[in-house]
Order: structure tokens, then sequence, then C-alpha cells
């Protein structure tokens, strides 16, 4: 089967992708259902986007070693469909066709780039993509084995950066509701984002970051170095929970976190929670390059929301807009899941419970 120009590879029955299959159950967490244990009169579909190219092509290395794994464990009750990525937005696209056609889930492979996409692949011209299928009871799962350089989404929710943990997880396909975060553009676009969405400093050193992908966890450093040159902290209006404009004078960074890691483990948003039906936002202000450097051991592990000039609050909603005018090299960047989005404004609002993830 090929999807836009990217081959999928049935492991399993190659013509799983049918209008016609028998309705699946419903694996929710309140009905605590395992793909193992429940009985069933099919096989259930699995579709696994992998980015080859990962991790500076780690990704797909390891997961040639890991599919004989993943086959032995899964094939004998799951359909198992692999799609290689080819270039950026593809996996969006193939979750779409993924959840459209009746798939079980949808598993990333890879970072939290892929994961990234996939999420945004749920959603389409500012909407959920449906099963085409008007009786399925069922909702495609969203499922993830980490394979790539951050995995920061995997550390919020507690979980070993191990793919054979992750193939367990799956086997019970256990479900609960997790929240997405949506922003919105100055033109009405959607993006959806998992984990966390950030403005100025830290999305500036996200941009830069994503040049040196193929260093490792290195990439961060020299993302943050390359976008302290030149840095200045800015004046930005911010609307919170549809309130009233406040004036935040020189800010550094504001995060607004889903979960709580972003950055390759720093624990930006320590106590954001991806179930909780709101944004833990942080913004810090007034920040010098210095106070990073005595100050970073702080970041990475939390307990930064005590310092000076660092702000934490919950919301549901958030807009962010540049005070005064910028010239091109000045603009205030915005980043979401260290994918870069562009400039402010921006407006950040929380979907309670928009996907099911196998947990």
């Amino acid at each position: 089967m090929v999807y836009h120009g990217i081959v999928a590879v049935a492991l399993a029955k190659p013509s799983f992708f049918k209008a016609e299959q028998p309705v699946v159950p419903d694996l929710s967490a309140d009905r605590a259902t395992s793909i193992a244990g429940a009985s069933s009169s099919r096989r259930r579909d699995l579709v696994f986007i992998v980015n080859p190219r990962g991790a500076n092509g780690r990704t797909g290395k390891e997961w040639k070693k890991l599919l004989p794994y993943l086959k032995s464990r899964l094939g004998s009750y799951c359909n198992i469909c692999e799609s290689l990525t080819s270039g950026p937005f593809i996996a969006s696209e193939i979750t779409r066709e993924a959840i459209r056609d009746g798939a079980d889930a949808v598993i990333a492979v890879g970072g939290d780039g892929t994961l990234h996409e996939i999420v945004n692949g749920f959603f389409w011209a500012g909407k959920p993509v449906s099963n085409l299928d008007q009786k399925a009871t069922n909702t495609t799962a969203l499922g993830v084995i980490p394979l790539g350089t951050g995995s920061d989404f995997v550390r919020t929710l507690g979980w070993k950066n191990d793919p054979h943990e992750a193939i367990e997880r799956i086997a019970k396909g256990l479900r609960s509701w997790i929240d997405i975060g949506v922003i919105i553009g100055g033109s009405g676009e959607s993006h959806y984002f998992l984990n966390v969405a950030d403005i100025h400093l830290s999305a500036k050193a996200g941009y830069y970051a994503s040049r040196y992908k193929h260093l490792g966890n290195l990439c961060y450093v020299i993302g943050a170095l390359q976008a302290f040159l030149g840095h200045c902290n800015q004046d930005l209006k911010i609307k919170v929970n549809e309130g009233e404009w406040e004036v935040y004078p020189k800010v550094t960074a504001l995060c607004i976190g889903n979960a709580k890691f972003f950055g390759g483990g720093m624990k930006i948003t320590p106590n954001a929670n991806p179930s909780s039906g709101s944004f833990e936002v942080v913004i810090l202000q007034d920040f010098k390059w210095y106070d990073f450097i005595l100050k970073l051991h702080r970041l990475y592990n939390g307990t930064h929301l005590s310092v000076k000039n660092v702000f934490s609050r919950s919301a549901h909603s958030v807009e962010v807009e540049e005070i005064g005018e910028f010239g091109s090299g000045s603009r205030i960047y915005v980043q979401s899941d260290g994918e870069f989005l562009g400039f402010l404004p921006r407006k950040f609002l929380i979907l309670p419970a928009a996907i099911e993830m196998i947990q």
C-alpha cells in the first residue's frame, strides 16, 4: 500500500485498511480493555510511523533491530503496518489516512518531532479527524515507542526510554484521555502540540538547536549559546483566560506547558499535567546570560519556580502580542514541541481530553 509516495509495508494482513471491517471494541480507560486479553472476532490494526533518519539515523537502525521482537509480541493478534516517512509532515498525512480507515492505534516510533507531527495528524481544518465508517464506535489511539533525540513527553509520563517497555504497553492496550494544546496564528491557522509551546529566547534556542540535531542532546546547548547572541528581553502583552491585557516587562522566555519537559530534559513547567484540563504558564523575566549559568540546574530539576523573576500560573487560554515595532532580526520567535512556528502574535488554547493515548 502507498500513502502519498510513502511505502507502507503491512507485516500481517496487507489489506487491513478496508472501510467494511468489523467495528473495533472500545478500549477506553473506563472499560479497561487490553489488546491481548480482549475477545474479538478480528485482529487489531496498528500503524507504526517511523522516521528512519531521526536521531541522526539511529531511529531507523534501532527500529530494524526491534522489529522481530515487535512482530513476535504483537503479530499473533494484531495487523502491523510499518510506514516510513521521507520528509516533513508526511507523518501527519499518514495519521489522517489511518484514522479515516479505522486503525485502532497510530504509534510514533522516534522522538518528540515524530510524535508532534502525528498529533497534528489527528486534526484537519481545525477539527478532529474522524473514521469514515459512521457506525464505528471506537476511536484511534495514540501510542509511542521512544527512539529519538529528546523523548521529553515520555519523561512527563514517568516512562523509561525503553522501547521494549513501550511494546508491552501497546500489547496491554490500556487507554486514557490526554489534553492537547492548540496554537492559533494571526491568520486563523491552527497548530497542535502535546508537550510545551514557548516564546522568545527558548523558542529561538530551539530554532537554532534544530540545525544541530545530528549532535544529539548537545544540539540544545549549542542552540542556547547561539540564541543568546544579540538577545534582548522584550516587553510583551499577555491576556490569560480571556481577561484583560497585561504588560509583562523584560520577558526572557514564556513557556506554556501541557507537559513538564522540553529541550532534552529541562523541567520547565514542573506542575503541568496533560490530563488536568489546563496549561501551566511559566514566565522568566529580566534574565541575563549568567542567570542561566547559575540557575541551569534548577531549570533542569524543576525547582526554578521559587527563583526571583520567575512566575507561574494555571490557564486554559493565553494570548501573547509583542509591544512596539521590531525589525525582522528581532521579532519574537514561537515554537511548540521543538518545531519553529514563526512569530507573535499567537493564541494558545487547551483542548481537554482530546486524544486517547495508550498508557
